[in-house]
């Protein structure tokens, strides 16, 4: 059998691996809270967003419940056919890579843009002011803009290649995510960030355009950074 590369796993598996074999062993039982996101984070000696998507994946598993404002909770076991396959990158790595890459586009895209590529940023601006609240439509005007902007550049590979990042947010582990903190709010303050890089690209400012992507998918991140708002006094066992 020939030797195969040792592929390092993702810290947020680990972390989702650890909290696992703990539910698994019987350290915390079915019906138990879990340490709240911040506690763990300290225990575990790593970052929030981190610990997040950790447990993103084991609520999507169906190993634990997570109830905004009353904290996490270990539910049945799961059966063995509903587990979800694990996905290589986690939603804040995605959207750390996003910030660096699509920053550098929009850049390029402020020195190539021209009046037809303007016109396809405004119509799906346009379309996204008609629709107030975040649901499939948005999602997919969403990546047409951003797609539209990698566009400028008249590269097909760059098109699909932010088409195929921004396709991995269709996910299981993303669409929990977003459940708990894209709302009409989430959804018209991005509206809004899109608006200030189509201005900076139409302004044939680069610098400013980068800024703008890049202040874009760091709100993103930070919308999804947002405490679960678990409180010690509000105990509610999971279903």
């Amino acid at each position: 059998m020939p030797i195969q590369a040792v592929e390092p796993r993702r810290l947020y598996r680990q972390v989702a691996d650890q909290l696992r074999q703990l539910i698994g062993s019987g350290e915390f039982g079915v019906g138990d809270r879990l340490p709240t996101e911040r506690e763990l984070a300290d225990q575990l000696g790593i970052s929030r967003p981190t610990v997040r998507e950790a447990l993103i994946a084991l609520e999507v598993e169906g190993r634990i419940r997570i109830r905004v404002g009353s904290g996490i909770y270990v539910t049945a076991p799961p059966r063995a056919e509903i587990l979800a396959a694990e996905t290589d990158e986690g939603p804040f790595e995605l959207l750390r890579a996003r910030e660096f890459i699509e920053g550098a586009i929009a850049a390029e895209a402020a020195l190539q843009v021209r009046s037809t590529d303007l016109d396809l940023l405004d119509d799906a601006l346009r379309r996204m002011d008609d629709i107030s609240l975040p649901a499939t439509t948005t999602i997919m005007l969403d990546r047409e803009f951003h797609t539209t902007v990698a566009g400028i550049l008249g590269n097909a590979v760059l098109v699909r290649f932010i088409g195929e990042m921004f396709d991995q947010r269709m996910n299981p582990y993303f669409e929990r995510l977003s459940s708990y903190f894209e709302n009409k709010d989430s959804w018209l303050a991005a509206a809004a960030e899109h608006r200030a890089v189509r201005d900076a690209i139409a302004a044939r400012d680069p610098e400013r355009a980068k800024a703008a992507m890049q202040e874009h998918l760091r709100r993103s991140q930070l919308r999804f950074s947002r405490n679960f708002g678990e409180s010690p006094a509000t105990m509610e066992v999971a279903e």
